[in-house]
């Protein structure tokens, strides 16, 4: 993400009309002075002044990227409060779809409409769905606080929680036994392979377990189709 914003800024420095003035935009975006950017570059402080005035002509490429490189730099040595602002929230991002039921659907009924099998070993009793979260496994597992979580449960926590991103499902299944809120069904999608312990939780919080190996745009499109 810090490449893409790095390669953005860049792009608008080098197509800009006035690229001394676009220079000293994000500079002082950045809130660093000439003469710290020009430091950090090993040049001499003039040559900033003289690129963001037009004194001197317009820096090449290599030269745009390593200035916008050193900002960034010195951003985060600052703790990267600055480059925070312009990448996207990564707590978003782990929601990739979440949507409510105008009708509760039976969780057998949801299972066979997104060709997943049922994994728990203790046999659990249909439950009424009234919504469905799908989640990146990673990002709600490194980004999600506690209180976060309540996000994912929508307008309600008889619904379907699905992870992409799974390897072998033990972290979410402890995410959830940690959290105070529990989900009626838990899936996985395309799973590297199915942890005991993820089985053993999910029959301990009576929750059922189930896998899914749908390409993920087919079964967003199928979810779709269900509300």
């Amino acid at each position: 993400m810090k490449i893409k914003l790095a390669e953005k800024i860049a792009g608008e420095i080098t197509l800009s009309s006035n690229p001394g003035q676009t220079i000293k935009k994000w500079r002082e975006t950045f809130s660093i002075s000439q003469q710290v950017l020009a430091e950090h570059l090993g040049f001499s402080p003039s040559v900033i002044s003289d690129y963001e005035s037009g004194r001197r002509k317009s820096p090449g490429v290599t030269t745009v990227k390593r200035i916008v490189q050193a900002l960034v730099e010195l951003d985060e040595n600052r703790g990267g409060e600055i480059v925070k602002r312009y990448l996207p929230d990564e707590k978003k991002l782990a929601i990739l779809d979440i949507q409510e039921f105008h009708v509760p659907i039976q969780s057998g009924k949801f299972l066979s409409e997104i060709n997943a099998k049922l994994i728990t070993e203790s046999p659990q009793s249909e439950r009424d769905l009234h919504g469905y979260t799908v989640l990146d496994s990673v990002l709600a597992i490194t980004t999600f606080s506690s209180s976060d979580y309540l996000q994912i449960y929508g307008w309600s926590n008889e619904r379907a929680l699905i992870f992409t991103g799974v390897k072998y499902g033990r972290s979410p299944m402890i995410a959830i036994r940690a959290h105070p809120l529990k989900p009626a069904l838990v899936i996985y999608h395309q799973p590297g392979g199915i942890d005991k312990l993820a089985i053993k939780l999910a029959d301990l919080e009576r929750i059922q377990l189930a896998v899914t190996k749908l390409p993920l745009e087919k079964l967003l499109k199928k979810l779709s189709e269900l509300y």
